[in-house]
C-alpha cells in the first residue's frame, strides 16, 4: 500500500505547525520544527520574514494538504473520503472527518495503544489486531459503533505489547472509544463528534478546494 516515506518533520514546517507526526519526539528538543520554524526550501525563512500574502487557493491547499499528513492519507485516497462525503447524507466536511477518524490506523492510535498515527499504521499491517475476533492488517478500515478492537494472543509475548499498558496508560483515550488497559482491547462507543476532533482541522476549507 503506498505511502509517505520522505522526512517528516518537513510537512510540520511547511505546514507552519507541529503536527504531532513523531509521537514523543514532538515533545522532545530533538523536534525539527523547534529547530526550524520555517518552510523548507531555499527561500523559505526568506519567505516567512517577507509575510508573504496568502491566497483563498492557498488558504484551501494548506487546509487539504494539512488533514491528509495528520492522518498519513495520500492525495487518490483522500479524494476518494471526499467524492463519498459529498454521496453521504450530512455535512460534507463533517462527514469526511470521520471518515478519516474512523480508520482502523486513527483508532488504535486514539487509544493509545501507539504513540503517532504512523506507528498505529505499522503495527495494524504488521497483523497485530483483531476486530471482531477476526485478524485485521488494513489501516484503512472503517469502525463503526459498537466494533472490538483486540491484540492478537500471538502479539502478547512481544516486548511492546508485555510493556503496552504501563505506557498507554500515560496517554489518554478518545471520549469516543472504550479501553481495557489489561486485556489490551477497546470497543467503538460511537462516531465522534466534531468537538473530539482536531480542532486545527478546518474541513470547510477542504469541502471549498474541491468544489473550485
Amino acid at each position: 500500500m503506498a505511502r509517505y516515506t520522505g522526512p517528516v518533520c518537513k510537512l510540520c514546517r511547511r505546514e507552519g505547525e507541529k503536527l504531532f507526526l513523531k509521537g514523543e519526539r514532538c515533545f522532545s528538543p530533538k523536534c525539527g520544527f523547534d529547530k526550524r520554524a520555517y518552510a523548507p526550501g531555499e527561500h523559505g525563512k526568506a519567505r516567512m520574514a517577507r509575510g508573504d500574502r496568502v491566497s483563498d487557493y492557498s488558504r484551501q491547499l494548506r487546509a487539504k494538504q494539512k488533514a491528509r499528513r495528520v492522518y498519513g492519507v495520500l492525495e487518490r485516497q483522500f479524494r476518494r473520503y471526499f467524492s463519498v462525503a459529498i454521496r453521504t447524507k450530512g455535512l460534507t466536511g463533517l462527514n469526511l472527518l470521520h471518515t478519516l477518524e474512523t480508520r482502523l490506523d486513527n483508532v488504535v492510535y486514539r487509544m493509545g495503544f501507539a504513540e503517532s498515527r504512523s506507528q498505529a499504521r505499522q503495527l495494524v499491517n504488521h497483523g497485530h489486531f483483531m476486530v471482531n475476533n477476526i485478524r485485521a492488517d488494513i489501516p484503512s478500515m472503517l469502525m463503526k459503533a459498537g466494533d472490538i478492537i483486540t491484540v492478537r494472543e500471538s502479539s502478547r509475548g512481544l516486548v511492546y505489547f508485555k510493556e503496552l499498558p504501563d505506557l498507554a496508560a500515560k496517554r489518554n483515550c478518545a471520549l469516543w472509544l472504550d479501553r481495557d488497559l489489561k486485556s489490551l482491547s477497546g470497543r467503538v462507543l460511537r462516531i465522534p463528534e466534531r468537538s473530539e476532533i482536531d480542532g486545527n482541522l478546518n474541513e470547510q476549507l477542504i469541502v471549498e478546494y474541491y468544489s473550485r
